[in-house]
């Protein structure tokens, strides 16, 4: 199989240096390209001036904003243009459904995919930006009635990563429940819980490493001996059997594909 050669880096929420740090240390020359993709947020001009000014701090000089909505065509010649020679494409937060209705199955989502397998591109996010970064997303499920059936629901997302469901502001918001239980029902997904200020990366579409202070959170359903989540009824609390966790920190990484746990070598891990 051919490795995905763009990068993915994911930020839990909350401060977002360490994201951009990381995004510096990762690219060859600070002229290189950046599109912030503001269409997770209400307020996109006052979102997109913000993160310009943010990377302009780190010495990035050529960042620009972009925003697609009910209001602003994902598909104009100018748009598919600015993708097509980007180096550093950023999601902001806000509501990853805003991203999937306005962004799902357009062009300028099919370039960004074509150029992350292709190409050495990164693909970066925060918040909402990092939920959808995956083929299928959590968009509902609050504290313990996420482990009701009905009350966690998912939804495409935008595939530069296949079976994984990650989650933000996890620790902080409670979401355990709610990604438990993603990968209780869809066996072949693991589940990656990212806390606040804390992130990732994945390399080749397959090796997570962490960035930030604090923990990643990987659940993982491939040794799972029963569930009851497909056959229970609605609103009744699911029950699982095997369901494995692993606390990733910096300086460990997990591997998809051969769901791996292990430690990175010194000289081989992520700087920020």
């Amino acid at each position: 199989m051919k490795k995905v050669k763009g990068k993915l880096i994911a930020l839990g929420g909350g401060d977002d240096d360490g994201l951009i740090k990381l995004i510096r240390s990762e690219i060859c020359h600070l002229h290189m390209r950046i599109e912030v993709i503001t269409t997770a947020t209400k307020e996109p001009e006052e979102s997109g001036v913000a993160y310009k000014e943010a990377f302009e701090e780190f010495g990035f000089c050529n960042v620009h904003f972009l925003h697609v909505d009910e209001d602003h065509a994902a598909d104009t010649e100018e748009n598919l243009e600015r993708i097509s020679k980007v180096d550093v494409i950023f999601f902001t937060g806000g509501d990853q459904l805003r991203l999937a209705k306005f962004l799902g199955g357009t062009q300028l989502l099919e370039i960004m995919r074509r150029r992350f397998e292709e190409e050495e591109i990164i693909i970066s996010g925060t918040s909402a930006g990092a939920a959808v970064m995956s083929d299928r997303m959590i968009y509902n499920g609050y504290g313990h009635y996420s482990l009701l059936k009905g009350e966690m629901k998912t939804t495409n997302g935008f595939g530069f990563v296949k079976n994984v469901y990650i989650d933000t502001h996890f620790a902080e918001r409670g979401r355990f429940g709610r990604l438990a239980h993603a990968v209780a029902h869809d066996t072949e997904y693991v589940g990656i819980g990212l806390s606040e200020e804390t992130g990732i990366m994945i390399s080749e579409g397959d090796q997570v490493e962490v960035f930030g202070p604090g923990v990643v959170t990987i659940i993982d359903a491939s040794k799972i001996a029963y569930s009851n989540t497909r056959e229970v009824d609605e609103n009744e609390p699911i029950a699982v059997e095997g369901l494995m966790m692993h606390l990733l920190v910096k300086g460990y990484r997990y591997c998809l594909k051969e769901h791996l746990f292990q430690a990175v070598p010194h000289g081989q891990q992520v700087e920020h």
